[in-house]
Formats: C-alpha cells, structure tokens, sequence
C-alpha cells in the first residue's frame, strides 16, 4: 500500500509540474512583446538645426525635443498612438553603454511581465523600470551591443504633456 501511494504521489507531483508548465507557457505565449516603433533617436552634431531642416524640408512639427507622429492604433483605431523622433546632442551619454550613434524606443503592453520573460532569456536589462504619468520605461541592450528602449505608454497622458508644452504633432 506504501508503494502503491508513493506512486500516486510522484505522479500527482510529476502531472502538476506539466500542468505548472503548461499554464505559465500560456500566459507567456499570450504576452505581446513589442506593439511598434515608440521612437527613433540619434545623435547629431547640432540638434537644433537638425528639428529646423527637418521641419524646413520635410513637414515636420518640432519642439525642443524633436517631433511627435501621431497615429492610430491597429488594434483599436479609435485609440491614438505616438512616436517621438529625436536628435540627441552628439555628446549624450543617453545611449551608454551601447557605443551607437543611435536608440530605438519599441512601445509594449506590459512592461514588467516583458521584463520577467526578458530576465528567464538572459537580455541584458540596463536599468529598473522608471514610471512616469506618460508611460512605463527600461533599457535593455541586444546582441550587438544596441541599447534599445522599452516604452509601455500612456498615451492620453501623452498627449497631455504636450498639449501642455503647446506641440503639435506630425500627422
């Protein structure tokens, strides 16, 4: 009888590991990672001049910090969504440690369940979460040495912020 609840019970702890399995799997299959292009920034000899061509030649609505693109979301396009183009002093050490004269800012759903996927994969994750009225961020670095930033936005409150600062958005 010994043996016969023994076996029962490594088969009971055996099934419940597949099924603890099974279950996080799901929820981290179902997890979207990256919803789209948050942002574009790059460093530039003279920024200012850089906002001022690109506004001069190219359409671009500017403010002190680049120019936002506002769009609608595929998922629910009744929702608007937004993308923030950037020309950083050529000095920044905003990319460090990635050596690049660039960073791409990749707006998710969930930043921190990403971030504990992304922690299992061994990604090497720069920072800790910084919350903001606007949005969730971290960095994190590639393959290649890239650091890449990782948004969960808030996009109302975005929109907000620069409605406040009195910015326009490219459309």
């Amino acid at each position: 009888m010994k043996k016969i609840f023994f076996a029962v019970c490594i088969l009971a702890a055996f099934l419940s590991g597949f099924a603890f399995k099974a279950v996080t799997e799901k929820e981290s299959d179902d997890l979207k990672r990256v919803t789209g292009i948050g942002g574009i920034f790059f460093k530039s000899k003279d920024p200012k001049k850089m906002r001022d061509w690109y506004k001069e030649h190219l359409g671009f609505e500017v403010n002190e910090y680049g120019s936002v693109f506002e769009w609608y979301q595929g998922a629910d396009n009744s929702k608007k969504g937004f993308s923030q183009w950037s020309p950083f002093s050529e000095k920044t050490k905003y990319f460090q440690p990635s050596e690049k004269d660039f960073m791409i800012n990749y707006r998710v759903q969930d930043l921190e369940k990403l971030m504990v996927e992304l922690k299992k994969e061994n990604v090497t994750i720069v920072d800790k979460i910084e919350t903001y009225e606007y949005g969730k961020f971290v960095h994190i670095m590639d393959l290649e040495g890239n650091k890449i930033e990782l948004w969960e936005p808030n996009d109302i409150e975005y929109e907000k912020l620069g409605q406040n600062m009195g910015s326009k958005t490219t459309k």
